[in-house]
């Protein structure tokens, strides 16, 4: 143990302590601390630890035990005084002492009498240094005596009487807990009318019919004895004042009732306490209760004030419905005056009770164990209080001061023992006793006089573990007479502490404010006195704190979901971290739902009790860290309930509902749905959609309908299950509202009106018979109106009527209970025939040699019989003007809506003959076709050769073949050739240009350089122009002569030299090409590529298209040569490059249509060669070996 640690504590600077760490403490006396060590040879006063309360009662039927424990160096012996006088337990054999204690203990269950040993008991603990007593202990059995016999006559009375039934229990110690219940020991039911009193008494304010019983039975429970004391059944009958007549004349005399009252309504009187006003007094600490129960008809209200200032509001409570004030821990100030209230509507009462709080006597300084070295000074001081004031006494060793033997060190001042230069024959014990009419206390103190040399309780070598930037506390608790001083030094060579960072208390305990990594190390402290020194080693080691990293996270989870909290913590690594999880600051549910890893809390399957705070808890021996975070269980409300309709009207109702729970996301609205069990039982419809605060809804209703409702909520997880249905609501039938929709009038044959509608849905109805009224007649003739009646059907055909006349149609709901408003009048006609008449005066424009313009004359609008759709023409080919190319070709379809009367036909062939006639169309079919007209297209540019070729390279002539242009689109007049070299360099040479026949498909080219590559460029020719281009490249041959001269030298291809040289030369020229087909494939370009774009031809032209041709060049112009070539695939064959161009400008295929500004719509499904652009024909890299051929 340590010494007492004292409030004043001193701050050292370096200024005030240059070499040490010094504390000089300056007080009085000692307090001995409790360390059993010290105890064990420490000469030490008895002091009193244990005794029994001074009002003791006992349980008769147990042994009694009053106990007296003491400490003390040497150990306390005990004696006993009994109501006053030496008690000799030697002499009783039922009385025993404990060993090494002064406990009583009295064996009254095997023979004696507990009230044999009543009386006042006191204890003195003596050794060589004084005397302790206790307090005086008042010894008492507990009574639990019996009510005494009585007969109890039944009460009557009249209904509205007031009533008590006394209990009057036995007095009993201790006193009695008072309980009313019945004959089956059910508490009798107590409200502002009917209620028990303080005293036990039960009290009616005003009885009822329902107060009459039997058995109105007062019990009294002893609990320090566990038993139940029963009082003689009461009986009460209340009867009316009939009744009551009845009763006297029969039975009993006027003196023999309950009261005299007659059963009226009548102001309060008050049943307790009496009179105006009545006086209590209670003790200072305990609970003052105040009692004013009223009788009067109506039953009284109770209020209660205080008069001279306010009730504290800490401390009241009301009890028994208001007819008791109480307030706790009374003191003086809550004296005064108190007034209860008993109030009806016919008159109040007031009563006054004046309240005195007195006081036993209460500590305000009670005496201290004093230890003093001889030649110091000390006092006792005993200070109390109390209502009245209390005497102060003082005892020594447990006898009057006055009568003790002197002691000229110590002198009594009142309430204060002063001592002065004391010696070791000063020790004593001192008894304060204050006392009053209302009790008394007992203190013991010693004072101990010591010589005794520094004693450095703290065990030696002592650790301390503390966290960075907290407080440390190095212990020093020391013991010596005369106090000793203490020292404080730190590290192993006794270096002095100059720094201003210590706080030194009293106690010896050094404190470092705020801890540092450089705090850590060796504390040595030193105790000295007069007597002598003693010193002790302490050692500190400072730790990182611990830190939660990673905190829980608020969550909103759905219920039935998975969530995690993450928690990580980072701490000091010489200590091992233990991570717990708490909800709402308790243990975790013990459910296998929550699994704990290293960092995360895993809640599965989360439940509403899950929802609540959940707190991460990371404890190290040193220090703890907690983090929090709140989980929201939210899910999609509970259904509705309670549905009710109220307000039914003819064609509205209210609907009102219960909200069932939100389940944590607040309601946003609800959806109420209907079912219509007449028309379409188990369907369910949206009837209206209310606000989330919203309970009821009127809601518009539709007659002859059987309406259920039911309720949906929705919050921001989703919708609610439906509530159950409400009841059915059927609504009057009354007449439609509304006529069927859709109405038309179309004919199905030439010579009917088909008349069909949108039928009236059950719901629409409105009553049961439902029916419908079909009208028609002719627009523009006089007739009647034709009316029938039709049911459960959608349509209604007319025969008979002329082909596609106008009708004027209407259709008219109606029911059982009549019908529904005049319907629109809509206009239909009857049925279409095909039309009669073909187009007249056809005629066609031709604009180019692909398009052409038909014009043609209406037809008169009787003979198309019908809705007018629009026109159609039908357009061939017939032959070529150049007599080739004959094949069959299948008609093509033009549509051209409404009353257009001219079109265009795109896509046509130049150099054709075509067919046209054109046709009327209505919505039952074509008419006749017009007369067929012929007409043909011009001639057109051809498109280029189809293939190019060269044959028969030499060393100065190439020989070029090529076929025919697939498409001349007329007479081909010439060919034409330009050709061009290509050096060494990529470069090209001057243009040679060559006209050729139309009928030579081959030709050799003479008088070329050898061993040169060639670009050629052929067009085909007609009246209209040049086609587009064909190219090709192609190399002469080595020159033979050369070739005969190298052979006559002398033969290097065998000379190593030149092997090697060789394969070096193929080597690198296998390396560039690898690297140049790499760059090709990357998107790079070949060099060759890259000169030829360099040279590219300024005046070739991008194709027209203002002209309709599509594409084509409009002069032989446009088909210059490029002035460099590109390379060919290593077959040196060009393909024709066909695209097709289609009538997608003008129609849809053979049933394109134009719009009405003569403007194509449709798509035609004929395909035109498009010519490729010159120089764009090979876009590819060359192969290795041509490349190769091209190095060589």
């Amino acid at each position: 143990m340590q010494l007492k640690i004292m409030p004043k504590k001193k701050r050292l600077s370096g200024s005030r302590a240059p070499l040490m760490l010094f504390l000089c403490q300056m007080i009085s006396a000692l307090e001995v601390p409790l360390d059993p060590k010290l105890l064990e040879d420490l000469v030490q006063p008895p002091t009193i630890t244990q005794q029994s309360p001074k009002d003791y009662i006992i349980d008769p039927r147990e042994n009694i035990v009053i106990q007296c424990e003491a400490k003390g160096k040497p150990p306390p012996s005990f004696s006993w005084t009994r109501n006053g006088t030496h008690f000799d337990i030697d002499k009783d054999p039922l009385v025993t002492m404990k060993t090494g204690s002064g406990t009583l203990v009295i064996n009254i269950m095997s023979e004696g009498k507990a009230e044999t040993y009543e009386g006042v008991y006191q204890c003195t603990a003596r050794n060589e240094r004084g005397a302790a007593i206790s307090n005086n202990i008042v010894v008492r059995p507990s009574r639990s005596p019996l009510w005494t016999k009585e007969k109890l006559e039944p009460i009557i009375l009249q209904n509205g009487q007031s009533l008590v039934l006394p209990c009057r229990p036995p007095i009993g110690l201790p006193p009695a807990i008072i309980f009313w219940m019945d004959n089956s020991f059910q508490r009798l039911p107590q409200n502002e009318r009917v209620s028990q009193g303080l005293n036990g008494d039960l009290y009616f304010s005003n009885v009822l019919p329902e107060d009459t019983r039997e058995d109105y039975i007062c019990y009294a429970r002893f609990n320090h004895t566990q038993t139940i004391q029963q009082k003689q059944p009461i009986s009460v009958k209340v009867i009316s004042v009939d009744e009551l007549n009845d009763t006297i004349a029969a039975n009993l005399s006027d003196t023999e009732f309950y009261g005299a009252k007659a059963s009226r309504e009548r102001p309060p009187t008050l049943l307790t306490p009496e009179g105006n006003t009545s006086h209590k007094e209670e003790l200072r600490g305990n609970t003052l209760s105040l009692e004013c129960i009223a009788e009067g008809l109506p039953t009284p209200i109770i209020y209660w004030i205080k008069e001279d200032g306010t009730l504290p509001i800490n401390r009241t409570f009301y009890q028994n419905f208001k007819k008791t004030l109480q307030i706790t821990q009374v003191s003086e100030a809550d004296s005064g005056n108190y007034q209860c209230i008993a109030k009806n509507v016919l008159g109040a009462i007031h009563h006054t009770i004046s309240v005195t709080v007195k006081a036993a006597p209460y500590w305000i300084m009670a005496p201290q164990n004093l230890v003093l070295s001889p030649g110091e000074d000390g006092t006792l001081i005993c200070r109390a209080n109390g209502n009245p004031k209390p005497r102060i006494s003082w005892l020594t060793n447990g006898v009057p001061i006055e009568i003790a033997p002197d002691d000229p060190s110590r002198k009594i001042d009142g309430d204060t023992i002063i001592f002065s230069h004391v010696q070791e024959r000063s020790s004593a014990v001192y008894q304060c006793n204050a006392s009053n009419e209302y009790g008394y206390l007992l203190a013991n103190a010693f004072v101990n006089v010591l010589a005794e040399p520094p004693r450095i309780l703290t065990p030696a070598n002592t650790l301390y573990q503390v966290i960075a930037n907290r407080p440390a506390l190095l212990d020093c608790a020391f013991f010596g007479s005369p106090l000793p001083t203490i020292e404080w030094f730190k590290g192993a060579k006794g270096s002095a502490l100059h720094e201003d960072i210590y706080v030194l208390h009293e106690n010896g305990t050094l404190e470092i404010p705020v801890a540092q990594k450089d705090s850590t190390g060796t504390y040595t402290c030193v105790a000295r006195n007069k007597l002598g020194m003693a010193k002790n080693e302490v050692h500190l080691e400072i730790k990182d704190p611990t830190r939660i990293i990673k905190q829980p996270e608020y969550a909103v989870v759905q219920r039935g979901s998975t969530v995690s909290f993450e928690c990580k913590v980072k701490h000091d690594h010489t200590l091992i971290p233990t991570v717990t999880w708490l909800k709402d600051n308790s243990e975790l549910p013990s459910d296998e739902r929550f699994t704990v890893d290293k960092d995360h809390l895993v809640v599965a399957d989360v439940s509403d009790e899950d929802g609540g705070t959940y707190t991460c808890v990371a404890n190290t021996t040193l220090d703890h860290v907690s983090a929090s975070a709140e989980l929201s269980v939210v899910d999609v409300p509970d259904p509705p309930f309670d549905l009710e309709l109220t307000n039914q009207m003819d064609k509205s109702v209210q609907l009102s509902w219960t909200p069932g729970d939100d389940n944590s996301s607040p309601i946003t609205k609800f959806i109420i749905e209907y079912e219509d069990a007449m028309h379409e039982a188990g369907l369910w419809h949206h009837q209206a959609e209310v606000s989330g605060t919203q309970t009821t809804a009127q809601l518009k209703l539709s007659p002859y309908v059987n309406y259920s409702f039911r309720v949906m909520a929705v919050n921001s997880i989703g919708r609610s299950l439906p509530s159950e249905a409400s009841e059915q609501y059927l609504t009057k039938a009354t007449e439609p509202d509304t006529n069927p929709t859709a109405v038309e009038g179309l004919g199905s044959e030439p010579d009917n009106l088909v008349i069909t509608w949108k039928p009236l849905n059950g719901f629409e109805s409105n009553g049961p018979g439902l029916q419908y009224k079909v009208s028609w007649r002719q627009k523009d003739g006089d007739d009647e109106w034709t009316s029938v009646v039709v049911a459960n059907v959608s349509k209604y055909i007319v025969s008979g009527t002329p082909t596609f006349v106008p009708y004027l149609i209407k259709v008219q709901a109606l029911n059982d209970m009549g019908f529904a408003p005049e319907p629109a009048v809509v206009m239909g006609h009857s049925g279409e025939d095909l039309p009669m008449v073909a187009p007249g005066n056809v005629r066609v424009n031709v604009v180019n040699s692909t398009l052409a313009e038909v014009h043609w004359d209406p037809v008169p609008l009787k003979s198309i019989r019908g809705h007018l759709q629009g026109y159609r023409i039908y357009y061939w080919k017939a032959q070529s003007s150049s007599k080739r190319n004959r094949r069959h070709i299948e008609k093509k379809i033009l549509t051209y809506q409404g009353s257009k009367t001219h079109g265009m036909l795109p896509g046509l062939e130049p150099f054709s003959h075509y067919a046209l006639n054109v046709r009327v169309v209505n919505g039952k079919g074509e008419g006749p076709a017009s007369p067929d007209r012929v007409f043909s297209t011009p001639e057109g540019v051809p498109s280029a050769p189809s293939s190019l070729k060269i044959i028969e390279p030499t060393r100065d002539s190439l020989t070029l073949e090529w076929d025919p242009p697939s498409h001349p689109n007329g007479i081909l007049t010439e060919y034409s050739l330009k050709y061009q070299p290509i050096n060494s360099t990529h470069e090209l040479g001057p243009l040679v240009d060559l006209k050729i026949p139309a009928n030579k498909t081959r030709w050799t080219l003479k008088n070329l350089n050898f061993s040169t590559r060639y670009k050629f460029y052929l067009y085909a020719q007609t009246s209209a122009g040049s086609g587009s281009q064909i190219t090709e490249e192609a190399i002469t041959t080595v020159d033979e002569g050369k070739m005969a001269m190298a052979s006559r030298q002398v033969d290097i291809a065998t000379q190593g030299w030149f092997i090697g040289l060789m394969c070096a030369v193929a080597l690198l020229i296998l390396i560039l090409l690898i690297v140049c087909f790499i760059r090709r494939n990357k998107g790079g370009k070949y060099p060759v590529k890259e000169k030829e774009d360099a040279h590219a031809d300024p005046e070739i032209q991008p194709m027209k298209e203002d002209d309709g041709t599509f594409g084509e060049y409009s002069d032989a112009e446009d088909h210059k040569p490029l002035k460099k070539g590109s390379r060919t695939p290593s077959d040196r064959t060009v393909k024709k490059e066909d695209s097709d161009d289609s009538l997608v400008d003008y129609g849809e295929g053979v049933n394109g249509q134009f719009n009405e500004d003569g403007s194509f719509i449709g798509q035609y499904s004929g395909k035109k060669e498009k010519e490729p652009a010159e120089g764009n024909e090979s876009s590819e890299a060359p192969s290795p070996v041509n490349a190769m051929n091209s190095f060589v």
